[in-house]
């Protein structure tokens, strides 16, 4: 157990010995929880990098492609609702 200070910033620095077994580098970020007698710190876990062509088709829709005309047309049905609802 180590005993550390908050700085006048509110800042706290995680012990090296922790960082290295943690092996958290400069950057990462972290969730942090209030759990009412104390805090957890728990690290923000990355999504992991994919490319396209791993998710590609993943939700397997079986219907007929739309058209660039189509997805205009919705765009402006839904502008145009949000413009009607401002009323």
């Amino acid at each position: 157990m180590e005993i550390i200070k908050l700085s006048p910033q509110g800042e706290v620095v995680i012990p090296q010995s922790l960082r290295e077994a943690h092996h958290w580098d400069a950057g990462q970020e972290f969730i942090i929880i209030d759990m009412g007698n104390g805090i957890l710190l728990q690290p923000k876990k990355p999504f992991a990098v994919t490319k396209l062509e791993d998710v590609a088709g993943c939700l397997k829709y079986d219907g007929e492609p739309a058209t660039l005309e189509d997805m205009e047309d919705a765009i402006r049905q839904g502008v145009e609702e949000m413009w009607n609802d401002c009323d």
